[in-house]
């Protein structure tokens, strides 16, 4: 059975197999993919890197402190840290270049890293620019300029046939409006509309977009979010990491000889 979670760039739902197991993944369409995720040292990014990891996929992660990339390629060997910050459009292009040097190019991008924009929620009234601004930075031009920089290579392994994918995490407050998450919510929306339109874009091309919402998560964000929130009413990372892998392996799955195949499977 396979339940829907997450919302698309399009606004449907991508597919979740709540019931995938141990054996299920030594066999999963991951094996030997090459993908990159931002913001791996924490959270959702860090229970990424180790659940695609644990499906053979050959990972690259990107975080901005040498401490956490360093912790974390020791913890999970074989996965190749990069240290940058995607907010500064300085350290793009050498993510990008090792990024691809690790792998030796790029099937699947999860643009992760991502930040509230001031220290703590505040209303827009009283947000500093400069805060508002390093919310675009990290949630939507450093997306951007990472996408841009690896759409070669993302164009390359379509060419190829193999089912290629850029999936945003997105967030509920890029569609509601919630008093003082404006700079975050504001970012997130803006991040789902470019994923839109990349999708309308490149579509032909094989490269699929995906706008993705795990959910509230008991992750640092969060808590600097709403430090009052109960961690138990929470999604732990670990699961919000498994039923994303879940829905890109069938994506990836029934797209498998149908090169148009990969957008169906994501809606249904």
């Amino acid at each position: 059975m396979v339940a829907f979670d997450g919302m698309l760039a399009d606004g449907f739902s991508m597919p979740v197999d709540r019931h995938a197991n141990a054996s299920d993944r030594s066999r999963s369409p991951l094996h030997g993919r090459r993908i990159a995720v931002t913001g791996g040292t924490a959270g959702l990014g860090l229970a990424l890197v180790r659940e695609l990891g644990a499906r053979g996929a050959r990972v690259a992660f990107v975080a901005r402190k040498r401490v956490g990339v360093e912790r974390v390629e020791r913890e999970l060997v074989g996965t190749h840290g990069v240290i940058g910050d995607i907010s500064k459009k300085e350290d793009i292009h050498p993510i990008a270049l090792q990024i691809l040097g690790a792998l030796g190019g790029l099937d699947i991008l999860i643009n992760n890293a991502s930040t509230l924009g001031p220290p703590q929620l505040e209303l827009l009234a009283d947000t500093q620019c400069e805060d508002f601004e390093h919310a675009l930075a990290t949630n939507v031009l450093g997306p951007f300029r990472l996408t841009k920089a690896l759409l070669g290579s993302l164009a390359g392994s379509a060419r190829e046939g193999y089912g290629v994918i850029v999936l945003n995490i997105s967030s509920d407050a890029a569609f509601n409006a919630y008093p003082s998450w404006g700079a975050y919510g504001a970012s997130k929306a803006a991040l789902h509309h470019m994923t839109r339109i990349w999708s309308e874009e490149l579509k032909s091309d094989g490269i699929h977009f995906v706008s993705y919402d795990p959910g509230d998560m008991d992750t640092a964000l969060h808590r600097a979010a709403v430090p009052d929130a109960d961690p138990s009413s929470l999604k732990r990372p670990e699961v919000a990491a498994r039923e994303l892998a879940d829905a890109v392996e069938i994506a990836i799955v029934r797209s498998v000889g149908a090169p148009e195949a990969m957008a169906t499977a994501l809606v249904r």
